[in-house]
């Protein structure tokens, strides 16, 4: 916790210590140059001292540059002007700059703050506010010299201080000027450019309180500026604008305009451009005067410069000619009189603003704390413009020869600037400079500071204000504007357009000049000034020129279009000033200030008077182009049109009166369909008024076209002289009119839609509107021309050119009614059946006039019984009675055979002739329909009647097509049995929805169509099958009895898999339907006579095939392919899912033990439920129940009681291999199944050792530990309680300290590969929550939670928690076990260290960094770290030895004393045993006993095994070695000790000594089961190799601390053939990819041989069973190379080329024991290279490490 400390109290005591106060001091010189740095701009000098002037109010300044003399250009001779000045612009360099000014002279306080910087002056009227303006006179001189009245003060430099000295100036020499001498530091600076200081001084007169200033070059007097103001002239602020600041500091009292003249003279060298060839001639030409001929020519230019490099634009190359050849002449006649003079003169107006300023006191005292002067009560703020006018007559002004502009900088032509006394780098956005004095500027006075708090407020208030006076200053010019207007402009009380066009200029300058832009360098200044300059008037208005005048913009439109052809009432915006002040015209549009005209503004225009003819004209044409564009819409248009009357010049015929009112308008003539002549009604516009105008336009106005309908209806409506109709015009009397109107109707009548039509009937049907020969009729009344049957017809006569449809629709009769025809022509008697027609007569004469038949009389015809039937028994004679022609059947054969009543006709009957197609017009049916057809099957099978059966089913089937049968729709619906069935019984009849066509379907029971009509069953409507959900309706009803009929059963419902559903699926899948027999025979059934014991399974518990391994746990099945398929469908498995099998192993788990008959195979189980532990946790309620089922294999240790019992159960694997020591013999694994809270894991060996007798432990396999962990089963380490007993604190705590160090040294090390989630505390977290102790002894009381029985033993090291010290690691004094530490740490480290954790930790612990940075271990950090420290070291003990020796001399010589005997050979000195910083002893694992003066090794066993004449034993040549990403060579270099034998890996050649000190135990060893824990984990790393062919690039590594040189050549080798060993597996064979030999015939020609290294192998591999993985043992073959055998990622490849040249030659040549001794010796050989490999499983390269694990 951090500790609070009170820094107040801490200042005080500071302040009040008593020791020596020491001022701060400053560097003078670097706080000048430091404060010149922010001054970047040009002319700083100038500026800030004609401001010092103006500030002492001064009304003329004097500026005089002085030159000295070329001392290697002569003067040239003779005394022309203009040749002197210009060799002293061209040679001369500055020697001095003088500026006097004529104000008041200096004060006391005034010579007191030039000697302060910083200290700016106090009064706030002045614009000097930081005191260090004076200081950029040191940007060109060294020593200023200051002279003002009778004093004078002098600046001179001691060091980097500078200092000053006053004189008292004799009366003879005071002067009332103030004059500043600056003496040029740099001596060779050329005289500046004039033109630009000539513009800087000419701006800089603008606004400053001077009105003279002249500019000196030696003795020319180059600039004189004069400037003029006019008195002043109050203005009123207008009332609408608001004169108070947003945040209400300033309030805007005053305003005065003031007008400004200032005049120009100059010399014209003012714009001479001195060039380098300038200098050159000047040079050679020293005493012969101006030579200028070549002055401009060879001048290089900037401009001929980009006009070269645009060459290829023609345009531009010759506008850039021009411009340069103009520039030449300009040049040229300036060099022709350099001192000739120039005058000019400018016209301004200044606005002032009077401002008061209202602050709190808080913010003054702020500002005055920043400005260090008091805001401003009063301040003034001054806008300069310049009028139209005034522009011109300052143009006008200029006598000058030559284009030099002295003014261009001072005018706003291009943008503002604001004043701070003089212009700043800060424009304001507009065409307008702003003097703002009040404004508080940066340090450098180049811009506006917006970045303190209170000085951004000040400052932005001031800007509003700006704005607020630009507003002011607009209003007033345009209200001069509207005056000169009212003066010159109206005529007879009309605004002349003349006079618009006279002010029409000045008031796009308005417009322009106050046209707002972004600002730089800040954009926010301009800003400010535009949102006050819009928002301080109190409407939304601004003043701006219309075609009225001047107005506000809220009375003013604008159009884009022309409307003065029939609107001049509404003010609008000029053209002409729309594109001249472009900007300021879309500001005020954005800004909604002024609006575009309106439909109201038409509107109201339109009904302030009527339009005349020729307006109209103009305004429909610009109405029907907006509408027709969509740029009105409906609405819009009406309006307008509603506001508009018309007075017609000449008035139509029909109109009432010469008004018309476009509102009631609605219709339009169109000529091409209703002649213009013709009489209209009152709501269409008559066509002179349109008569060049399009019909699409004319929709636009929302007018429709007069259609034909209302027409003829205004017509008929008004007849008989309503409406003012004339009786010319009536259509029902005169026979003319009706004419025409018939004939436009003719014409129009095709392209009338029918319901029009028909309207048109009904309006005309009961009206005299047909001329006959009998007067005028109703078309239904007269008759064509054509029909002469009788001579009293009322025939139509002077209707030419009518079409005769129409005459039709209209109902005119070409044909005589049936009735008169009946009457006139039938006439049959009572009784007597003979008349003057038959029935064929009658039919014969219908059909030849059919065409003119009316529809009624057709209709009559269909339902008056007038033809008979044949007779049944004899077809010649027809029938007595008469029947509905569509009661018949067409005479025919085959309607005969089916015995339906057919029409008597004599001789043969022609449907296609006239008279049968009127019959069949008539109704005569043609075929019988399906309906009749199916009575005629369903009833003749019931009377016995089979043969008319078939005839109707044939009939129906020959003509399905021909007849139409195929469209109706309702066959399979039919309810009445009618088709036959396949059996016995002919007389069964079914529906088409009861029957089907697929036999298979006979087996659930239902109907079958009769075989010879299954071909045509989609005509019945008979389907295939029956719906699928009746069949599985059925099938769950009555499943299958035998497996024959499953097969049948399930095939079938295989046949409609895709037809199921989901639905059904889940239905079948759940239903028990499939049968398995009780005791089941190899597919599940024994024989089919035994169904009694018949049991039903649903399909989705059962399981497809046969399966050894899950076979007696679940329920299998097999019905052949197809019937496995629809099982498969509803939900059966080839083999049980992982859920399924958790859940049968968590509630059978003895069972399935007992099944599986081996604990191996129920391990593996759980193996594969571990692998998918995700997708069971996700079954909430078998996750719950695998957390309490007793399913877990555990293993108990137990003694065994008799000698059998001591061997282990071969078929038990716990994960731990049989110990060799004592403590292991008489030991039993026993497995047993337990529940998750029986179970512990064991990730601590050593306390495993201590309890295994009362632990239940799970095997050693990760997977498995992590499956069992997820379950909830407890590791030894959470179960594991420590009651460490400390003994006394060590007084030497040395060792603690030293171990403290290398922990966190080497804890990175140990950390770096691990993942965050493994890592419980870090290296930082050692560091500093760690503190090792050592203590005399410690005693450690290990207990289980749960478990009975505790254990005590000693320690070398242990971790506590406490409270208040936090963690303490505890090693014993003089010696501690190193495992033991790094076993105490690991639980510190890691959430959950491994076994081998504290191994590696351990080993880290006591290798040094060489070491482990050969092996691998990034240790470079830590290396330079500890030679940092051993050079600090080394330079602490060099001094102590320096102390040492020089006291020693000072004792000798005091005190003589004999020399020392010399250091005996080989002996070291007391420096060179000490140890290097950083290094540390080495590991338990190699500490020996080594004598310290010989150096002879003491362990017994150092020769007891030798690598190197092990490998040379084997064979292995010194040219064999192996390669790939590990390999085996021939001989390992290994360390050697001194007396020659190898040095035992993986220690190092020549191991630290440590000498041995009294009381020391004796080294602790490397425990026997960590050891064998590491070796099982390098077996368990082998694998098959998943790929079909081995490929790698070669390597090269050198490793020179180690001296080990690792090759690894490339391979490149694809999978041939497998090679199968009874016992041991499958051997995969690859062969080199650019094998020579064929690999067909090689690999068959060696079958042999192969099979015998493959057995060899494999009993290579039984010895490391059964942690080596079956498959990961591979043979290859190539022809060349060194490489026996190498390691892939764990997959062993050994090579058959050695085997074949090493060992078969042996083998093959031997016969009896001596082939058995070679074998064993090849065994040995090969049983050593897979040592080898192995071992790079661990180690990657090959290092003494890796030699040690092999």
């Amino acid at each position: 916790m951090a500790v609070a400390i009170d820094y107040n109290a801490l200042r005080s005591q500071t302040l009040g210590s008593g020791t020596d106060e020491e001022a701060v001091t400053v560097n003078t010189r670097a706080l000048v140059d430091k404060i010149l740095a922010r001054y970047a701009g040009e002319h700083t000098v100038y500026r800030e001292l004609l401001q010092n002037s103006g500030d002492a109010g001064a009304t003329k300044v004097t500026i005089r540059l002085e030159t000295a003399p070329s001392t290697t250009v002569a003067v040239p001779t003779g005394t022309e002007p203009s040749a002197l000045l210009k060799h002293t612009l061209l040679h001369h360099t500055l020697q001095r700059l003088v500026i006097s000014n004529n104000g008041q002279v200096f004060s006391a306080s005034d010579w007191s703050r030039l000697k302060r910087i910083a200290e700016g002056n106090p009064d706030e009227t002045k614009i000097g506010a930081f005191g260090v303006g004076f200081y950029s006179v040191f940007a060109d001189c060294e020593e200023p010299f200051v002279s003002s009245g009778k004093e004078a003060m002098a600046f001179y430099w001691k060091g980097n201080s500078l200092y000053t000295r006053t004189l008292r100036l004799p009366e003879a020499q005071s002067t009332t000027d103030t004059t500043f001498v600056l003496d040029y530091r740099d001596k060779t600076s050329s005289v500046p450019s004039l033109l630009s200081l000539c513009q800087f001084l000419a701006t800089s007169l603008t606004f400053v309180a001077l009105e003279e200033m002249e500019l000196w070059l030696d003795g020319w007097k180059i600039l004189r500026l004069a400037k003029k103001a006019a008195p002043s002239v109050a203005s009123s602020i207008p009332r609408d604008i608001e004169s108070k600041t947003r945040e209400g500091m300033m309030n805007v009292r005053g305003v005065s305009r003031q007008g400004v003249q200032i005049d120009a003279t100059w010399l014209s060298v003012v714009g001479w451009k001195p060039t380098h060839s300038s200098v050159a001639n000047s040079t050679s030409t020293a005493g012969g005067g101006l030579d200028s001929s070549s002055d401009f020519n060879s001048a290089p230019s900037l401009r001929g410069f980009f006009s070269r490099l645009t060459s290829g634009n023609s345009k531009a190359s010759a506008a850039a000619a021009t411009a340069l050849r103009e520039e030449k002449a300009a040049q040229l006649a300036i060099l022709e009189n350099l001192v000739e003079e120039s005058r000019a003169t400018v016209f301004l107006h200044v606005t002032t603003a009077n401002v008061s300023t209202s602050v709190s006191t808080d913010f003054s005292r702020e500002l005055e704390r920043a400005t260090k002067k008091r805001p401003l009560q009063k301040l003034e703020l001054s806008l300069l413009t310049v009028s139209n006018d005034e522009e011109a007559a300052s143009k006008a002004s200029a006598i000058s020869t030559q284009q030099v502009d002295i003014f261009s900088s001072m005018l706003p032509s291009s943008h503002g600037r604001i004043f701070i006394g003089f212009p700043t780098s800060q424009t304001t956005g507009l065409l307008a400079h702003v003097s703002a004095n009040s404004v508080i500027p940066t340090v450098e006075r180049e811009s506006i500071d917006l970045n303190a708090r209170y000085v951004r407020t000040w400052n932005m208030e001031t800007l509003r204000v700006v704005g607020t006076l630009c507003r002011i200053a607009y209003s007033r010019e345009a209200k001069e504007l509207q005056e000169k207007l009212q003066r010159i402009g109206y005529k007879n009380g009309r605004l002349s357009s003349k006079a618009l066009a006279a002010i029409l200029p000045d008031a796009i300058h308005l417009g322009r000049q106050f046209t707002f832009h972004d600002s730089t360098p800040s954009s926010l200044i301009g800003q400010t000034i535009e949102e006050a300059f819009w928002m301080s008037k109190n409407r939304a208005s601004i003043e701006i020129l219309s075609t009225h005048g001047i107005l506000q913009s809220e009375l003013v439109r604008y159009s884009t279009e022309d409307l003065s052809g029939f609107v001049d009432g509404i003010p609008l915006l000029q053209e002409e000033f729309v594109e001249g002040a472009r900007e300021f015209v879309k500001r005020i549009k954005d800004f909604g200030l002024v609006s575009e005209v309106t439909i109201s503004d038409l509107a109201r225009e339109l009904e302030s008077k009527p339009l005349n003819d020729d307006q109209l004209r103009k305004f429909l044409k610009w109405l029907l182009q907006k509408s027709s564009t969509g740029e009105l819409d409906r609405s819009s248009v009406r309006k307008l049109l509603d506001a508009t009357v018309v007075t017609l010049d000449n008035p139509i015929d029909g109109q009432q009166g010469n008004i018309l009112a476009l509102g009631e308008i609605s219709c339009f003539v169109n000529p091409s369909v209703i002649a213009p002549s013709m009489p209209v009604p009152g709501n269409t516009i008559p066509y002179a008024l349109i008569e060049n105008m399009k019909k699409s336009e004319l929709v636009s106005l929302g007018w429709e076209e007069l259609e034909i309908l209302p027409w003829l209806r205004y017509l008929v409506e008004n007849s008989g002289g309503r409406s003012g109709l004339s009786s010319d015009h009536d259509i029902t009397a005169s026979a003319s009119f009706s004419g025409q109107v018939m004939r436009i109707l003719s014409r129009q009548w095709d392209s009338i839609d029918q319901p029009t039509k028909d309207r048109i009937i009904t309006l005309l049907e009961n009206k005299t509107i047909v001329p006959t020969k009998m007067g005028m009729k109703r078309p239904s009344e007269a008759y064509f021309p054509s029909v002469k049957l009788f001579s009293d017809l009322p025939v139509v006569v002077g209707l030419t050119h009518v079409k005769d449809k129409l005459l039709l629709a209209l109902k005119v009769r070409k044909t005589v009614e049936l009735e008169i025809v009946f009457t006139r022509l039938v006439a049959v008697s009572d009784g007597n059946q003979e008349g003057k027609w038959s029935h064929v007569d009658l039919i014969k004469y219908l059909a030849s006039v059919q065409g003119d038949i009316p529809a009624a009389d057709i209709k009559r015809l269909k339902e008056t019984p007038i033809c008979p039937a044949q007779d049944e028994k004899d077809a010649s004679r027809p029938t007595v009675a008469r029947f509905k022609v569509s009661q018949l059947y067409e005479p025919k054969e085959e309607h005969r055979n089916l015995r339906l009543r057919m029409l008597q006709w004599p001789g043969i009957y022609r449907p296609e002739s006239p008279e049968g197609k009127f019959l069949a017009q008539l109704g005569l049916r043609q075929y019988p329909p399906v309906t009749d057809l199916i009575e005629i099957m369903a009833k003749a099978p019931l009377n016995g009647d089979l043969r008319l059966r078939d005839h109707a089913l044939h009939y129906f089937i020959a003509n399905h097509t021909t007849n139409g049968y195929a469209s109706f729709s309702g066959i399979s619906k039919v309810t009445t049995p009618y088709l036959p069935l396949e059996g016995e019984d002919a007389g069964k009849l079914s529906t088409p929805a009861r029957c089907f066509t697929n036999e298979w379907a006979a087996i659930l029971g239902y109907n079958i169509l009769r075989e010879d009509l299954r071909s045509h069953a989609p005509k019945f409507g008979v389907s295939a099958n029956p719906p699928i959900d009746d069949c599985v309706e059925r099938l769950t009803r009555n499943p299958p009895k035998t497996r024959q009929e499953a097969v049948v059963v399930f095939s079938y419902f295989a046949s409609r898999s895709s037809e199921l559903g989901q639905r059904n699926v889940s239905r079948l899948g759940s239903s028990p339907i499939v049968p398995i027999q009780s005791t089941p025979s190899q597919n599940g059934f024994t024989n089919e006579k035994n169904t009694q014991k018949i049991r039903y399974v649903q399909p989705d518990n059962c399981f497809l095939g046969r399966n050894d391994t899950y076979g007696e746990m679940f329920d299998f099945v097999d019905f052949g392919a197809e019937a496995n398929i629809f099982l498969l469908n509803c939900g059966s498995k080839r083999e049980p899912s992982d859920t399924e099998i958790a859940r049968l192993v968590s509630s059978q788990p003895a069972r399935i033990l007992d099944v599986l008959q081996s604990a191996e195979k129920y391990l593996d189980l759980l193996r594969r439920l571990a692998a998918n532990f995700a997708t069971l946790k996700r079954d909430r309620t078998l996750f719950k129940e695998m957390t309490r089922a007793p399913f877990l294999l555990v293993y108990k240790d137990s003694v065994a009681s008799t000698t059998q019992g001591l061997e282990k159960d071969k078929n038990v694997s716990d994960g731990f291999d049989d110990e060799d020591d004592e403590d292991e013999r008489g030991v039993r694994h026993e497995y047993m199944l337990v529940s998750a809270s029986q179970a512990v894991i064991v990730d601590d060996f050593i306390n495993y050792r201590s309890f295994k007798d009362t632990l239940l432990y799970c095997p050693y396999d990760e997977m498995l530990e992590e499956f069992y962990a997820r379950l909830g089963v407890l590791s030894l380490t959470q179960l594991l309680v420590e009651e460490p007993r400390i003994g006394g604190a060590s007084p030497d705590q040395r060792a603690a300290a030293k171990l403290k160090k290398l922990v966190v040294e080497r804890a990175t090390l140990f950390l770096h590969e691990k993942s965050s989630n493994e890592i419980k505390h870090n290296e930082k977290w050692l560091e500093g929550n760690l503190t090792i102790q050592a203590v005399r002894s410690i005693t450690l009381r290990r207990s289980l939670k749960g478990h009975r029985g505790e254990r005590i033993d000693p320690r070398s090291a242990c971790v506590t928690h406490d409270y208040k010290k936090g963690w303490t690691l505890f090693i014993t004094a003089g010696s501690y076990d190193l495992f033991e530490v790094s076993h105490a740490l690991v639980k510190l480290l890691l959430h959950r260290p491994k076994n081998d954790s504290a191994m590696t930790l351990e080993m880290l612990l006591a290798s040094d960094l060489l070491k482990l940075r050969a092996r691998g271990y990034n240790v470079n950090r830590i290396l330079k770290a500890n030679a940092r420290e051993a050079r600090i070291a080394e330079e602490q003990r060099r001094q102590r030895v320096e102390e040492d020796r020089k006291k020693l001399e000072e004792t000798e010589q005091l005190n003589p004393v004999p020399k020392s005997p010399p250091v005996a050979e080989g002996g070291r000195s007391s420096l060179e045993q000490l140890s290097i910083p950083g290094t540390f002893a080495d590991s338990p694992e190699s500490r020996k006993s080594i004598d310290q003066n010989t150096g002879a090794d003491s362990s017994p066993h150092r020769k007891l095994f030798s690598w190197t004449s092990l490998t040379k034993r084997l064979g292995f040549e010194e040219n064999s070695h192996h390669g790939g990403n590990n390999r085996l060579r021939e001989t390992e270099e290994q360390p050697e000790s001194s007396n020659g034998s190898p040095a035992p890996p993986p220690y190092t050649k020549d191991p630290p000594k440590k000498p041995r000190q009294p009381g020391d135990p004796p080294e602790a060893v490397t425990p026997i089961p960590n050891l064998q824990q590491k070796l099982r984990a390098a077996v368990n790393a082998s694998r098959a190799h998943d790929s079909s062919s081995v490929y790698s690039r070669p390597d090269l590594e050198n490793k020179e601390m180690q001296m080990y040189c690792d090759e690894s050549p490339s391979f490149d080798m694809s999978f041939f053939n497998t090679i199968n060993v009874p016992g041991s597996g499958v051997f995969k064979i690859f062969f080199s990819n650019d094998l020579e030999v064929d690999r067909a015939l090689f690999f068959s020609t060696h079958m042999e041989t192969l099979s015998i290294f493959a057995r060899l192998l494999a009993e290579c591999g039984e010895i490391f069973a059964p942690q080596l993985k079956q498959g990961s043992l591979h043979i290859y073959y190539d022809e060349h190379g060194k490489t026996i055998a190498f390691n892939k990622q764990g997959s062993i490849f050994c090579n058959f080329r050695f085997f074949l040249q090493l060992h078969v030659p042996g083998i093959q040549s031997a016969e009896g024991a001596q082939q058995r001794d070679r074998r064993r010796d090849a065994l040995v050989y090969w049983w050593v290279v897979m040592c080898h490999e192995l071992a790079h499983n661990l180690v990657h390269q090959h290092s003494s490490e890796h030699s040690y694990w092999t």
